[in-house]
């Protein structure tokens, strides 16, 4: 029961956590994109022109952004509903089942995945758009709050600081699920033990029940 405990405690913090990383993501991805009038920076380039120093962006896809948001809802909505979950499960002194354990584990391991690929996105995504950034300014912090493209109309003030937490909040998240997974891997280990503990216990009590049934079958006759 006290590893139980230690397992749900762990899970629940785990989960708390991974809930307010997930908000690290979503809240500065919305914030970039509604600043940039619904461009997307990640992997965007473009061209600095001599003329006026205005740069001429060639955005890329907003798929980019838009998944990373849905990746944070997901993970956002996950948490909640295992938090509450686990919780329940703390109250009535109880645990998950075997198919819920089992489901826990695709379903970290799942979140753990598309987590990965929404803190790549968002690395090598901003990667590429400093890099054009810093073929003007010194770095790519300097660039944030000039106005550098006044055709599109957006304002850079705190593209860096947003999608710098965006890239914390991915990775950190990343390593948290990552934390969750083993403990789900753990619990449905346990599962699995007490499972083949129950086996060998009937099996044992059977070959007992057998020997007794033999031994009174020797003395009657």
């Amino acid at each position: 029961m006290a590893l139980t405990n230690i397992l749900l405690l762990s899970q629940i913090a785990g989960y708390v956590v991974a809930l307010i990383l997930s908000l690290c993501i979503i809240v500065p991805m919305s914030l970039h994109q509604s600043e940039f009038r619904g461009h997307c920076l990640l992997f965007s380039t473009g061209v600095w022109q001599e003329t006026d120093g205005q740069f001429v962006a060639q955005w890329a896809s907003q798929l980019y952004c838009n998944y990373t948001v849905f990746v944070g809802f997901i993970l956002l909505v996950a948490s909640a509903i295992q938090i509450y979950r686990l919780s329940m499960f703390m109250k009535r002194g109880e645990d998950s089942s075997f198919l819920s354990a089992f489901i826990d584990v695709v379903s970290s391991i799942f979140l753990t995945a598309i987590t990965l690929l929404a803190a790549i996105l968002i690395t090598l995504g901003f990667m590429t758009w400093c890099q054009c950034m810093t073929k003007r300014f010194p770095s790519c912090e300097l660039a944030a709050g000039n106005d550098i493209d006044k055709a599109d109309g957006i304002n850079t003030s705190g593209f860096h600081i947003e999608l710098g937490a965006a890239q914390f909040g991915a990775w950190s998240s990343l390593s948290i699920w990552v934390g969750l997974s083993v403990f789900a891997v753990l619990k449905l280990l346990r599962y699995h033990q007490l499972e083949n503990m129950k086996v060998s216990m009937y099996r044992e009590r059977q070959k007992l029940i057998e020997a007794a049934t033999s031994s009174q079958s020797q003395d009657i006759s």
